[in-house]
């Protein structure tokens, strides 16, 4: 009698503690250490770069680890991006023209490689399309709304104290002043002719021909390669194998993300949100 009352106690446990059991036993093949894709060690890495180009520190922290990685001889930058803001679209080239000085790295353009995205492939080895893929948009924005006809109808009005001449330059409760405009315009055009010597440099183009290719024009991958804004038109397929080849590797041992990663990523391509930004962009 105390064996069934023992076993008793152990099926009313499992019972009411099944679903936190589950839980930890999820988390368990999901990190465990004991886990391995094979006796191999991967030699060649993928860094996404998809959505606007906002906050980098994810994708940095991905140059970074694979830089260190002495086991990772070679880099596929698969690009899927509308650009984003000027300063982060520069952080990333820099960081991946470090990266490619230190071992190979391609860009794959699988979608759009646009403004900011372009900026950050621009120094890989190699650039590579998809015949589908939207390449270029050279080109700097700066938008904002003006809301003063709607503040006049609420009825709001603003009180500002300010120092300097620029100091509300950009605002969007008035309409921009002359002088606030041409500031506006110095400040763009500044931008914009980092952008177009630093592709100059990386491609190898005529800085004075950048009305050709750098007219925040977006062409087709063929098009574009006519430009001289890519290397090759082809599939994710002959990116991966160029790779391989430049890498100089034995045997090909791609990483592979995470079950976590994958997650994740299944998260990001069902849930969707809105973004509101008025600063100035590269698009």
């Amino acid at each position: 009698m105390i064996i069934f009352r023992w076993i008793g106690k152990i099926i009313s446990y499992i019972n009411n503690h099944f679903k936190a059991m589950l839980f930890l036993l999820l988390l368990f093949f999901i990190f465990s250490p004991f886990k391995q894709d094979g006796i191999n060690q991967a030699n060649l890495a993928t860094i996404r770069l998809e959505g606007e180009i906002t906050n980098i520190d994810k994708i940095l922290a991905q140059i970074q680890k694979a830089t260190l990685n002495t086991n990772i001889k070679g880099v596929l930058l698969q690009v899927d991006s509308p650009g984003g803001a000027l300063a982060p679209s520069i952080e990333l080239s820099m960081a991946i023209k470090r990266l490619n000085k230190l071992k190979p790295v391609i860009a794959y353009a699988s979608g759009s490689m646009t403004s900011g995205s372009y900026y950050a492939s621009i120094w890989t080895k190699k650039i590579i399309a998809n015949p589908g893929a939207f390449i270029g948009s050279i080109g700097v924005l700066f938008q904002a709304p003006n809301i003063k006809k709607l503040a006049n109808k609420l009825g709001i009005t603003e009180q500002i104290i300010t120092a300097g001449d620029y100091k509300q330059m950009g605002t969007f409760t008035r309409e921009w002043t002359p002088k606030e405009r041409a500031g506006l315009k110095e400040l763009i055009d500044d931008a914009y002719e980092l952008f177009i010597t630093d592709v100059s440099k990386a491609r190898g183009l005529k800085k004075e021909d950048a009305k050709e290719f750098a007219n925040a024009r977006v062409f087709i991958a063929k098009k574009a390669k006519e430009k001289g804004l890519i290397d090759e038109v082809g599939s994710l397929y002959i990116a991966q194998k160029e790779v391989e080849k430049i890498s100089g590797v034995e045997f090909p041992v791609w990483q592979k993300p995470s079950e976590f990663d994958n997650f994740i990523q299944e998260l990001k391509t069902t849930i969707s949100f809105p973004v509101l930004n008025f600063s100035g962009y590269l698009r």
